[in-house]
């Protein structure tokens, strides 16, 4: 009789496990749904001359000649148009991300630049890429270490 009990415990906390298990590595769809953003909404009309790929904004942003103005418009057109990153890839970053990496880096070691354009260009990819929060933030960091006293 008592041997029977055992098993039967030991059966129920298996079932009772397993169910824990489940729980912890289920993750339902709707709970990662988010709606969309729309990017920064002040920023001036593009001219059909002007390109809005990543890689010529890329190419005006390292441009050490940039003015403090060209370099402003720049990131807002980059936060207009490519301001939405890809998502993790677990607890990886995408590999679309070290473009962005650069981009800060540039910024932040730009002879042209000022604080204002940094904070705002890290709040708003912060707020449109939640998930990057921790990787802009060392990004950051790091581009102002690089510049040196």
């Amino acid at each position: 009789m008592e041997i029977t009990l055992l098993i039967k415990s030991v059966m129920g906390l298996v079932i009772v496990l397993a169910v824990l298990i489940f729980l912890l590595f289920y993750s339902p769809r709707t709970k990662n749904k988010k709606p969309e953003r729309k990017a920064v909404k002040n920023v001036e009309p593009v001219s059909e001359k002007q390109k809005v790929d990543l890689e010529t904004l890329r190419a005006i942003i390292k441009n050490k000649k940039s003015a403090s103005k060209e370099l402003k418009d720049t990131l807002d057109l980059i936060l207009k148009h490519h301001g939405i990153i890809h998502p993790k890839m677990g607890l990886r970053a995408h590999p679309d991300f070290d473009i962005y990496m650069d981009i800060l880096f540039t910024i932040c070691r730009h002879p042209n630049t000022n604080k204002n354009i940094i904070i705002k260009f890290d709040k708003e990819l912060v707020r449109l890429n939640p998930e990057y929060k921790a990787e802009i933030n060392d990004a950051i960091t790091k581009g102002l270490n690089s510049r040196g006293a």
